[in-house]
């Protein structure tokens, strides 16, 4: 790929367009590299290196460039030396294992509640990631980097209706004030976990025509709601706490 055409993946228009995103830093590189390993797809990235990590050991297509050119590409103040180009996964759904449950995010913006969801997501393993339409782009550079290369190693679908969910999950779950406690029993029998925007959450009537089944974490109630990804956290650990009892 050009230089000028790496340039423009910070967009996402290009990033569609061009099929690709970016891979920054030597540990998301890692990551890529170790994702590679077990998924082909990957292994079609592309290296781009300043003479600092010109022995980098890869059996990818490796450019050399010099600091100004890395400093153009890159999406972070002080360049590490070392980015990655990678083609987009393949839109639409993939092969599900029959134990696998999704987690669905509905409008999620901020780039760094998405990649601490899917390091989460990553770490507990068994679960997918559902976008709607209308969320933040997951190859954005800010969420991979938030994610820590953990988006290499979890499903994630975009631009997925709510009104699909009915056709592909029995039961639905979602976070409610006024809901059941997350400890209760009920609470591990669902195949989908449905969490709001930051700031809005999900339409009732939405929620309604799902039937989803409404669970809380209970609190002291001094504040109004939590940070996003620390309630997908704890909604996380609690179905793996339960399983591996």
């Amino acid at each position: 790929m050009k230089l000028d055409d790496v340039k423009k993946l910070h967009q996402k228009k290009y990033r569609q367009s061009l099929g690709h995103f970016l891979v920054e830093g030597e540990h998301l590189v890692l990551e890529l590299e170790k994702a590679a390993a077990a998924n082909p797809h990957w292994q079609q990235a592309q290296l781009f290196v300043t003479s600092a990590y010109q022995d980098w050991p890869s059996t990818w297509t490796r450019h050399l460039i010099g600091d100004r050119q890395m400093a153009q590409l890159s999406d972070t103040r002080t360049p590490q030396g070392i980015l990655a180009v990678a083609p987009l996964p393949p839109a639409g759904n993939t092969a599900s294992p029959a134990d696998e449950k999704a987690v669905y995010l509905h409008e999620v913006q901020d780039p760094g509640n998405l990649g601490t969801i899917l390091r989460t997501l990553a770490w507990f393993g068994g679960f997918r990631c559902l976008l709607s339409p209308g969320s933040v782009d997951p190859w954005n550079p800010k969420v991979v980097r938030s994610s820590m290369g953990a988006i290499f190693h979890v499903a994630v679908e975009t631009e997925v209706s709510l009104d699909t969910l009915a056709s592909r999950y029995s039961r639905t779950a979602c976070l409610d004030i006024g809901g059941e406690p997350l400890t209760s029993p009920d609470f591990q029998n669902h195949d989908c976990y449905l969490f709001g925007n930051e700031a809005r959450g999900v339409p009732a009537e939405a929620l309604n025509r799902l039937g989803a089944g409404r669970f809380t974490i209970p609190g002291a109630g001094a504040i109004e709601s939590l940070n996003l990804a620390s309630a997908v956290n704890m909604a996380m650990y609690e179905l793996n706490r339960v399983k591996v009892r």
